[in-house]
This record gives structure tokens, sequence and C-alpha cells, in this order.
């Protein structure tokens, strides 16, 4: 029973998010044929069988039973229904077909739009509402490098300064900069070690080794408190919010990684404590802002791990709403950008098709991690699901958005319409490739898990 419900919950949290992205897509098709003036015959969420349907006017609007995708049927149109009865007579004003090219190419491609638009409002909101926080990073830049990690590999040492990322200087706030930074066709860290510059070569297929590990390996985060929990042992102790510790039993824990793995492997016995106040990082033994203190971990019941009571220190920011429009755009430019890129270097043969492309099952299980995780995750995942469906519709294959901007493309240039037949079997070919697609990605998935 149990097996059930949780399969119907990641059923439930993906159809949401196809639903959402399917009816915003055709949408856009539908209001761009509405304001030019075309006939559009249905709008239907779902494929059929038919649940529902109700005629307003010269639309009927449909549900399907198989929530795979939607269509627009507009009057005068080839599209994947294969349709063709009404090229047999003149077309009538209202039709498709009868529009000038413009229109057609603003038709066609306003689902794509509409999807990029959703992205964006979608960033935007999450900005509004939420903000933007990250934990503090390091003031010089510096790294802790986890041993066995791709950064260590690569060469990156703990201490290292980051000093840029393939050519573009680092920002450890940067986030998105950084990751399209990192893909780059020949990924190099250049960094300062104790004062000497060193230029590092990442691999080829960075992506796929960053999927196979997981992380890059590198953290920026001090040992800077950020909270004390009440009655805990830091608190007792006298720490305060932006102290940075700065040993535990003599030895030096710069970074909160560091600091954590000696907390909890005390197992519970007293650790002499070094911080400092903000304002003075030295060691000096004279220096009024250096506190020692001997702190006692407790092993907390939820996890059995030892722990004293702090948070790593917070950086927020707030957006207005003018703020959060244009940081909505920015987001989805940049996650734009860095799925095409991604998908190139896939195509490309540059990373491992298998390992970086995922099908229905894996958006399943990702849609439902991000709803466990609250509104504001799965939010974030239906604006990057949005853009890549923006992304696949638009490539030029027959079937999809993109084929058919293709063939309007050639009569813009040509000034006359592609071969019927030549059309045909591609759109053909092309639900054929689309279909053999999808049954490879749903038996990866499954390989995949």
């Amino acid at each position: 029973m149990e097996s059930v419900l949780e399969i119907l919950s990641y059923v439930g949290w993906v159809l949401l998010a196809i639903t959402i992205l399917v009816f915003v897509h055709e949408m856009g098709h539908f209001l761009a044929a509405k304001f030019f003036k075309m006939r559009v015959e249905r709008f239907s969420i779902g494929f059929p069988p038919k649940i529902f349907s109700k005629t307003i006017g010269e639309t009927e609007y449909q549900l399907g039973a198989t929530p795979l995708g939607g269509y627009v049927k507009i009057v005068g149109m080839v599209d994947e229904s294969l349709d063709t009865d009404m090229l047999n007579n003149e077309p009538e004003p209202w039709e498709f077909r009868a529009k000038p090219v413009w229109q057609r190419i603003i038709v066609i491609t306003a689902g794509v739009i509409f999807n990029v638009i959703l992205a964006a409002l979608i960033f935007a909101a999450l900005k509004f509402a939420y903000g933007e926080t990250q934990p503090v990073a390091t003031d010089d830049g510096s790294v802790f490098v986890a041993d066995s990690s791709l950064a260590y590999d690569i060469g990156l040492r703990t201490g290292d300064r980051i000093l840029q990322i393939s050519g573009t200087p680092y920002d450890p706030y940067s986030g998105l900069e950084s990751l399209d930074a990192l893909l780059s066709d020949t990924p190099t860290f250049t960094v300062d070690r104790n004062g000497q510059t060193l230029t590092l070569q990442g691999p080829d297929d960075i992506m796929t080794q960053l999927t196979r590990a997981g992380s890059l390996g590198i953290d920026t985060t001090p040992s800077m408190v950020g909270t004390i929990m009440p009655d805990s042992p830091a608190e007792e102790a006298g720490l305060q919010p932006g102290d940075r510790i700065i040993a535990i039993n003599q030895e030096a824990v710069p970074f909160w990684i560091q600091m954590t793995r000696a907390i909890r492997a005390s197992e519970g016995t007293p650790m002499q404590v070094a911080w400092v106040r903000p304002g003075d990082q030295s060691l000096a033994a004279d220096s009024s802002n250096l506190h020692v203190a001997t702190i006692t971990p407790r092993q907390d019941d939820a996890s059995g791990q030892y722990l004293v009571g702090i948070t790593w220190a917070m950086r927020s920011e707030e957006f207005g709403l003018g703020e959060a429009m244009v940081a909505g755009m920015v987001d989805t430019w940049l996650n734009t950008k860095l799925i095409t890129t991604n998908l190139k270097r896939v195509f490309t043969g540059q990373e491992n098709f298998r390992e970086n492309i995922g099908g229905p099952i894996a958006v399943a299980v990702v849609t439902r991690q991000a709803a466990e995780q609250g509104a504001r995750q799965f939010w974030f995942i239906v604006a990057m699901l949005s853009i890549t469906l923006a992304i696949v519709n638009i490539l030029p294959i027959p079937a999809l958005d993109g084929g058919h901007l293709v063939f309007l493309i050639y009569e813009g240039i040509t000034r006359r319409e592609p071969s019927l037949k030549v059309r045909m079997v591609l759109q053909q070919v092309g639900m054929v490739l689309l279909l053999s697609l999808m049954v490879f990605l749903i038996f990866n998935d499954i390989l995949r898990l």
C-alpha cells in the first residue's frame, strides 16, 4: 500500500508540472492564432481518449486521458495529425495557410516564447517572495577541497584561492555565471597557491564527471557562526553570531566542513575551542578579540551526530518588484544558455549521452523531490522544465515547432511552399524518431535508477 501511494505521489506531482507547462505552451499558440484571426478547432490538454470537452464558439476545449502533452488544432495547418483534407480546397481567409509567413512564424514560435516568459515570471516571483540566501563565503576566495573529489583530481587543493574559471573572474556568489564558465570547451581553473599563480586543466567531459561525482568537491564556507541554538553548548560557552571559530584543540579549522568534522569526531569529549570576534582575525595571545573556552558537544537525538548548536552564517538579499523582474530575466537567460550549452555538448559527443539526458521517469523523480522540499523548490523545477521544453521544441526536428519553423523559413526565402509529400514524410520520420527517443529515455531512466 505504501509503495502504491509513493508511486501516486510521483505521478501526481509530475502531472501537475506537465499540465502547467503544456497549458502555457499551447496557450501561446492559441492566443497568437486568435490574434491573427485564425480559426482554432480544438484546444486540448492531453491526448485521446477524451475525458471531457466543451465547445465555446468555434473551438472545442478538451481534456485528454493521455497526459503526455497537448495540442492546438488550427484550421489550415498540416500538423502531427497529418490531416490534409483541407488542402483540396482553396484556402479560406481564417486558415493558417492563408496568412502571411511572418504571422505563421509568430504562431509557431508563440508556444516556446510563452514557456520562456513563464520561466522568467517564476524566477521573478521566487526572487520577490523569498529573496536570495546563500552561505557566507571566505573573505579571500580560498576554498576547501575534499579528498577523492573531482576538484582534487583536477589539481585544486585546500587553501587555494580561485581567481578565474575558464578566463572568467571567480565570484563564490555568482552561481550560474561560474557554472557557465565551467562549461567552456577547455575548462581551466586559475588559482593562487601561496602567492604562486597556477592554471589547472579540467576534463573535457566535465558535466559527465560532475554527474558521476555528484559535485565538484569544493566548499567556500568559513567557520563563521550564523545563529546559536538556545540552551546549547555554544550558548553556554558565550559564542555569538558573527564569531569566527579558528581552532579546535589547537588545530586550525578555517572552513566550516573542517570545524564540523572535528566536532563530530570528538564523540562528546570536551574540546578547547578558540574564536575571534568580528574585526580581528589574528591569533595573538594578547588580542582582546580572541576567546577560548572548553565546549562539550552533545549528541543529537534525531541524527545521532555530535553538535554544539550553531548554524553557518548566511548572506541574504531582498528584491523589490522591479529588481525581481530584472533578476528573473537574467536567471532565465543564464539557465537557457546553460541548458543549451549542455545539450550541445551531449549531442556533439563531448559528454556522455546516457548519463546526462533524463526521460519522464527522471523528471518525475526530480519533480517529486522538489515538491517535498517545498513550494520554492517545486516552482524552481517547473521554471527549469519550462526552459527545457522551450529549447527542445524549437529544435529543427519535424513534428516539433522547430520543424514547422524550418518549413516556414524555407517558404519565406524561396517564396514557395515545400512539397506536401516531403513535409508528410518528414513529419512521419520525426514522429518515429521522437517515439524511439522516448522509449530509449524511459529504459535509460530505469537502468540508471
